[in-house]
């Protein structure tokens, strides 16, 4: 383990014999910070929080602290941060909250710009990009392969689907759609994340049926009863499409549309 001499850890902490922590960090008590983690200088850690292996922590980040809830009355309540993760400069994620559930949940290889702010109860999938300056209300769930442009702003109990592209600026009280592209202040839907997921491999005939998915969403005149109607018959040749029905019928706020 490196620790600079200037830094202040608690007895009570526990890190792995190879973690580095630069100067002037503070790591208060029960924080567990797993293997292969540096921890740079003037970086606040704590606890409960729970750190995994290999994960880049910068300057001036503020990891684990209790949440900006005036609810918040000193409960016990954690936050559980997985692998590989990088978190830039000015980063604030908050623990969790007893009417949320007690946890905040960050996966696994995420790239956090700076200045973004994850709030308390929000889960975050794996492989997300955050730009500079977004931020995340309570309770927001962002599901695997999102990109949040800059400074973007989503609403509390909103759901980002997977692969989801926000535009920089934009302001998301709803849902948004697994695969797709929105933006704008209040969002609107510009068209499926399509370079997106040629990168990640989706097939020509993925896309196809995604795009014929995306036209009965947005395009048909349909509610989203009738459109989850409508792209049933789809799922069981393009399981994406059973994706997007999955995702309609469990929104509780309603999508950006």
């Amino acid at each position: 383990m490196s620790v600079d001499s200037r830094a202040v850890v608690d007895s009570r902490a526990r890190l792995a014999d190879d973690v580095t922590v630069g100067p002037f960090s503070v790591i208060g008590p029960e924080v567990e910070i797993a293997a292969g983690t540096w921890i740079g200088p003037h970086v606040v850690i704590n606890g409960p929080t729970r750190i995994g292996r290999d994960n880049r922590i910068f300057q001036f980040a503020s990891i684990g602290e209790i949440p900006q809830d005036k609810k918040f009355a000193g409960e016990r309540t954690r936050l559980e941060i997985g692998d590989r993760n990088t978190i830039r400069e000015y980063v604030t994620i908050n623990r969790g909250t007893e009417q949320g559930g007690g946890v905040t949940r960050v996966g696994s290889d995420n790239w956090f710009m700076a200045y973004i702010h994850i709030a308390h109860d929000c889960a975050v999938g794996n492989h997300t990009i955050l730009a500079n300056g977004a931020s995340l209300a309570g309770h927001v769930v962002i599901e695997d392969h999102a990109i949040l442009g800059g400074f973007t702003l989503v609403h509390q109990f909103c759901t980002i689907g997977g692969y989801a592209f926000c535009g920089m600026g934009s302001a998301v009280s709803k849902d948004v759609l697994p695969y797709v592209i929105i933006s704008g202040a209040p969002a609107c839907p510009h068209g499926l994340n399509a370079e997106g997921l040629k990168r990640h491999g989706f097939s020509a005939d993925t896309l196809k049926a995604l795009r014929r998915a995306y036209k009965t969403v947005f395009r048909s005149g349909l509610t989203t009863e009738q459109a989850i109607e409508a792209l049933e018959p789809m799922c069981a040749e393009t399981p994406e499409v059973g994706v997007l029905v999955a995702f309609l019928q469990k929104s509780e706020r309603g999508i950006v549309r």
